[in-house]
């Protein structure tokens, strides 16, 4: 499984952005899907998941800002983000996870301004 992250930018705080992450296979809807972040110096943390059902769950650091979903049409899973501030600075990587296998994206970078 190949996964594809995109959408990373430079925005000022309070701005919004959106990511997606695409996956390579059609069964990608079966998949547990989650949204990581990596600030430098920091250990990576869990942003959000989204299960196969389109059931989700937050970081409490997040919640309330960011929304997670996923359109299996597509294959691809997106992060919106909105009330960005410079401590959601990071790299964003997606992963994919089914049975005792998890796939990486190659991760997309994400700078708030104050």
């Amino acid at each position: 499984v190949q996964l594809l992250a995109a959408g990373g930018h430079l925005v000022q705080a309070e701005g919004q952005l959106g990511l997606s992450c695409g996956g390579s296979v059609n069964t990608f809807w079966t998949f547990l899907i989650g949204w990581y972040r990596q600030a430098p110096g920091k250990q990576r943390e869990l942003v959000a998941t989204i299960t196969r059902a389109g059931t989700t769950n937050y970081a409490d650091s997040v919640k309330g800002r960011f929304t997670i979903s996923r359109d299996n049409a597509k294959n691809t899973v997106y992060l919106q983000m909105n009330s960005l501030t410079p401590e959601d600075t990071a790299v964003y990587y997606c992963s994919a996870t089914q049975v005792l296998s998890t796939y990486w994206g190659q991760g997309t970078q994400v700078t708030v301004s104050s």
